[in-house]
């Protein structure tokens, strides 16, 4: 049996990414493919417990990476490398970009650390494809503001917002492979053809 494909989906909160989760996992889906959808921080029920914590409760920059990364390798040994093994297809709402890009680019830590607990979390798995779904600051802050109570990180300013997105795109242009970086101000029926394009070539 052939090992799936592991798919990640990116972008700061309000980039839209999440709204077109369940039409990939669909497209594949219907080419007979077995597919598993999960998210991050959570994705295990330790991992859920440790996103409420990571979401709503205030603590130290390394603690919220190092919490990251713990629920990261719960994840990785309960859902996301049994399923590749099995050959199933993996769709995970963020993974390690995304703490790359927050507490990297957001709160600042010093990125030498994050690459020395990737190394050790997943030295050997990367997505095989990541969306990055890339927006203005200005934009995915006014679709939060319409839609839900915000946790600590949405609560965030600006300048966060930025530095966040500025994250995201040096780790795009770091690992160009296997990136597509998709414009998420476009119409959600514009981003569907896109994507379909995109994952007809996997």
């Amino acid at each position: 049996m052939t090992n799936g494909k592991f798919i990640t989906f990116e972008g700061i909160d309000g980039a839209g990414k999440s709204t077109h989760i369940e039409f990939v996992a669909q497209l594949l889906k219907q080419r007979g493919l077995n597919v598993v959808v999960t998210r991050e921080p959570g994705g295990t029920p330790l991992g859920e417990k440790l996103r409420e914590l990571l979401l709503h409760e205030p603590m130290h920059l390394e603690t919220e990476a190092l919490l990251m990364f713990a629920a990261r390798r719960e994840h990785m040994a309960q859902v996301i490398e049994p399923a590749l093994a099995r050959g199933d297809w993996v769709i995970s709402d963020r993974f390690t970009d995304a703490t790359f890009a927050y507490q990297g680019g957001g709160r600042k830590l010093d990125l030498a650390k994050l690459r020395t607990l990737e190394q050790w979390v997943h030295p050997a798995l990367q997505p095989d494809l990541t969306l990055l779904f890339d927006v203005s600051p200005e934009v995915a802050r006014a679709r939060l503001d319409a839609t839900r109570s915000p946790d600590k990180f949405e609560r965030e300013q600006a300048e966060f917002f930025a530095a966040t997105r500025e994250g995201y795109l040096r780790r795009a242009a770091e690992f160009s492979a296997r990136f597509r970086i998709i414009d998420s101000g476009q119409t959600i029926e514009a981003i569907r053809q896109e994507l379909a394009s995109i994952l007809s070539g996997y």
